[in-house]
């Protein structure tokens, strides 16, 4: 790997890293509005709709640092990755056009409306905002992840006489079969990412005895819709993610899996270190058979290993691939522990009297980004060495003219400037959260006569 490509590599991915931060919560937190002024219409609950109106606030800090932060990926296809936007341009051109076209302006403008417009307009009118700002927000997504769903799995394109791609039917590009379990499994995890960090703030209120009212609504929330998310996040859509990848990428699936040799009857490895030096993994616990039973549903179907590839189709940092797959999985199952454990509580009415459960809540906010950072990893360490998989190489896409010392200096630019917006965003969202949701006549900081003897039933 020549130092240029090196380094676009390492600029792109941190841009696209750090950028993915803040979408992750505005599309989970789109979701989570959207029910919360369904309810404030529907049954006339004022805690909800107190609770839409603060959250619209952190939805709209973090739409902001996505744009800023989001922009610079597109510019770096012409700057960094030239040939490939030759050769590709025809075909994720369409969908990276209809994302900011269609889907970025619809979240816009409604996000000013419900932002700007909430003394002007009435429920109804908010609530038809948010159901466009969801839309909008998951548009965004659809048509983002349509883009990344044909460079891994590429369908509808022809190959003009110089020897570029356009796209042959728009239809089968927005329905790449690729995409339905990527969509469902990035936008479930979105979903996870928006419930964490709801709940977290919920059970942060509560343990400091402030905003209690809106704590719980928070709480009551994020947990039921983190119970859903982190199950679905499991299965269908990871399991469904996880076959088509055997299906169309099988080298990505040995390799994620730890599996060099092909195996009939192959073993899931629930933890163990690939060693590159003996094609084997190091202290394993395995799961027998467990791998073939879940590709193939039959307990010694066959699945194939790195052994079954040329070595130059193998992606290039195996050992990286390999944890950054387990570190997903097994984020994804204590998550999915972690809001089932909550959901009880909450259910037998001692969630909001039991400590230990609200600082955990409030101390797992994080791992919702390290899983779905380390899952976004998994797809693209996967696809390597292909830029659109079986089509274009990574080291056939970059900038002629780009040189090594071009790309490592606006590289070390952005990580000074994304630090700097980093901290910016901490302190503006530790702000929100210190002024915390505006309180109305019907709520207060201390709790109401029917929440006190809610708690003395409940302590």
């Amino acid at each position: 790997m020549t130092s240029a490509l090196l380094y676009d590599r390492l600029q792109f991915a941190f841009t696209a890293t750090f950028h993915y931060l803040f979408p992750q919560l505005t599309m989970g937190l789109a979701l989570l509005l959207l029910y919360l002024r369904s309810r404030a219409l529907a049954a006339g609950d004022e805690a909800a709709h107190e609770a839409a109106r603060f959250w619209t606030k952190i939805f709209a800090l973090s739409f902001a640092f996505g744009v800023v932060t989001g922009i610079p990926l597109e510019f770096q296809f012409g700057t960094n990755w030239a040939k490939f936007s030759d050769f590709a341009g025809g075909v994720i051109g369409q969908t990276l056009a209809m994302e900011g076209t269609f889907a970025f302006f619809m979240e816009s403008s409604f996000l000013g409306m419900l932002l700007f417009g909430d003394q002007r307009f009435s429920r109804k009118i908010q609530w038809f905002a948010s159901l466009m700002l969801f839309l909008g927000s998951w548009l965004s997504g659809f048509f983002i992840l349509a883009t990344n769903a044909w460079m891994q799995h590429p369908v509808a394109y022809r190959v003009s006489p110089d020897g570029r791609l356009f796209v042959d039917s728009l239809w089968a590009l927005l329905t790449n079969p690729w995409l339905f379990w990527q969509y469902a499994h990035n936008m479930t995890a979105a979903v996870v990412t928006g419930s964490f960090v709801m709940a977290a703030l919920g059970s942060f209120y509560l343990l400091s005895g402030r905003h209690t009212a809106q704590a719980k609504t928070y709480l009551r929330t994020g947990i039921v819709a983190g119970a859903l998310s982190t199950a679905l996040m499991i299965f269908p859509t990871g399991h469904g993610n996880a076959r088509q990848v055997f299906e169309h990428q099988p080298v990505k699936g040995a390799a994620f899996e730890g599996l060099f040799k092909t195996e009939h009857g192959a073993g899931l490895y629930l933890v163990g270190q690939p060693n590159l030096e003996t094609m084997t993994v190091d202290n394993p616990i395995e799961i027998p058979r467990a791998l073939s039973f879940l590709v193939y549903d039959e307990l010694y179907a066959q699945v194939k290993g790195l052994d079954a590839f040329p070595p130059e189709d193998w992606p290039d940092n195996l050992p990286l691939l390999y944890y950054s797959y387990h570190v997903m999985a097994g984020l994804g199952t204590i998550l999915s522990a972690v809001m089932g454990l909550a959901l009880l509580w909450l259910w037998r009415g001692r969630l909001f009297t039991t400590q230990w459960l609200l600082w955990l809540l409030m101390l797992s906010a994080p791992f919702p980004y390290i899983a779905t950072t380390a899952g976004w990893m998994t797809a693209e360490l996967g696809r390597q060495p292909w830029l659109v998989y079986g089509l274009l190489r990574t080291s056939e896409g970059t900038s002629p003219l780009v040189h090594s010392g071009n790309a490592l200096f606006t590289l070390l630019g952005f990580l000074g400037l994304y630090l700097f917006l980093g901290i910016l965003f901490l302190f503006m969202i530790a702000e929100t959260i210190r002024h915390g949701p505006e309180e109305n006549g019907h709520q207060h900081d201390a709790e109401p006569a029917r929440e006190q003897a809610w708690a003395g039933r409940n302590a």
